[in-house]
């Protein structure tokens, strides 16, 4: 299951990534001060952890994975109810949709990417065994 989890947590990453790299790149998002240096910060990250989830078996690829979904969703939050460096979107896009399901997959992962850590860590018995 680990396996599983951290191929569909980097499929979330890359995911999320394109995205953000679309939206950088082929719809302005490049223009807009603060915003459009995050957007490609988070899709060079997300690629980055991507590659660090399915080559690096630690704890720490997991934790990123569930770190960056959490806080871009926060971010994407913020910006949908009270706005975010002046972005204010309105969950009505294929970009929108897509980007907030790459992302709870994401935190979906990471979370059980590192539950499965721990217990593999005391010792007690991982589901399914």
């Amino acid at each position: 299951m680990t396996t599983w989890m951290r191929a569909l947590g980097a499929a979330g990453l890359a995911g999320s990534a394109a995205i953000h790299f679309y939206l950088y790149w082929g719809s302005g998002y490049a223009d807009i001060p603060v915003v459009g240096p995050l957007f490609l910060v988070n899709g060079i990250a997300g690629a980055v952890i991507a590659i660090a989830l399915l080559a690096w078996r630690h704890w720490l690829p997991a934790f990123f994975t569930l770190g960056f979904g959490g806080v871009t969703l926060l971010a994407y939050l913020l910006s949908v109810t009270v706005g975010f460096y002046g972005v204010h979107d309105q969950f009505n896009s294929q970009y929108e949709y897509w980007g907030v399901i790459t992302e709870a997959v994401c935190v979906i992962c990471g979370l059980v990417l590192l539950v499965q850590g721990l217990r593999t860590r005391s010792g007690a018995p991982s589901p399914g065994e």
